[in-house]
């Protein structure tokens, strides 16, 4: 995943701190974040849904695997989860990083 940031290296240091996940030293071996096996979802939404803020261009929905548990470090430094759902096929929150963009923590049944 790539994306541009106004401040790469402290949105960079925002994610390792508060998700556990972040940039690596720009080899492949060096990379801190591999997925289990399961699915990936590619999903373009159209321009006037409202499942994410408008001014967003992009939402990342990360699967995990205990989704108290990793909400636990960003509310101790009071980041505050919304848009908690439980549903049939598994349970949902989301947060933002600290330049407005949606994070959504997916916890599958």
């Amino acid at each position: 995943m790539f994306f541009r940031a106004r401040d790469p290296q402290a949105l960079g240091t925002w994610y390792r701190e508060h998700l556990g996940i972040g940039p690596g030293d720009g080899e492949p071996q060096g990379f801190p974040w591999t997925r289990e096996a399961g699915p990936t979802v590619f999903e373009p939404f159209a321009e006037d849904s409202d499942y994410f803020a408008a001014d967003r261009r992009w939402m990342v929905d990360s699967r995990v695997r205990d989704l108290d548990a990793m909400l636990t470090q960003p509310a101790t430094a009071g980041i505050e989860a919304t848009n908690r759902e439980d549903v049939e096929y598994g349970r949902s929150a989301r947060i933002q990083d600290p330049e407005g963009d949606p994070i959504e923590l997916w916890e599958p049944l």
